[in-house]
């Protein structure tokens, strides 16, 4: 895995994160209530604060928790709510460990079916079918990994030529289309919400 990235719109963690299977899990992960720029700079900004090149497994889910909490927390913060997110890296990595050696690559590395990878995400900690359908997307719009059916399996997020998620982002004009349609698809569930309880 070795591709430019440009999630974090910041060209050292972009970088981290086209050659860093990890890095890109774990961005993946930070990518909720917070602007995605935010979330996918978060490994990056990690590493670097563990005097390291890139992310290990192993090396996060030994980390002491309270450590790591402060890692996160100091200024600026990796993430609104960094003692939280801490914990639930932490139990990525431990499931990483756990299940492929530490290996965050071997998550799809020779999946046979789109159904199987998208399976397969969904077990990480942290990753709901959303989440795992846009990573899937990403990993096939973006970082080659397109075992059979991968669009079907990543749902609306696999189509080609739409703006939805991070998996569309390369660069600044596809992030602000990905960014206008968040704000369409947010007005509209406000939208149908009003209506439901009006």
């Amino acid at each position: 895995m070795d591709v430019t990235l440009h999630l974090a719109q910041d060209p050292e963690a972009d970088e981290l994160l086209g050659r860093s299977p990890l890095a890109a899990l774990v961005g993946m992960l930070l990518d909720q209530q917070v602007p995605m720029e935010w979330a996918f700079k978060g490994p990056s900004t990690i590493a670097r604060r563990m005097g390291a090149e890139d992310l290990d497994a192993h090396d996060i889910a030994a980390y002491d928790p309270d450590a790591f909490a402060a890692l996160l927390s100091e200024k600026p913060a990796v993430h609104r709510y960094p003692g939280s997110m801490a914990g639930r890296v932490q139990q990525l990595c431990r499931y990483l460990v756990d299940t492929y050696d530490g290996d965050a690559e071997a998550v799809w590395r020779g999946v046979g079916s789109g159904k199987e990878l998208l399976k397969r995400l969904q077990e990480l900690p942290g990753f709901g079918k959303q989440k795992a359908q846009i990573f899937l997307a990403l990993l096939g719009k973006q970082l080659g990994v397109r075992p059979e059916g991968w669009r079907e399996a990543a749902g609306a997020y696999g189509e080609a030529d739409s703006f939805r998620s991070v998996a569309d982002i390369t660069g600044p004009e596809s992030l602000t289309k990905v960014r206008a349609y968040k704000q369409e698809a947010k007005a509209a569930a406000k939208a149908k919400a009003k209506a439901a309880g009006g």
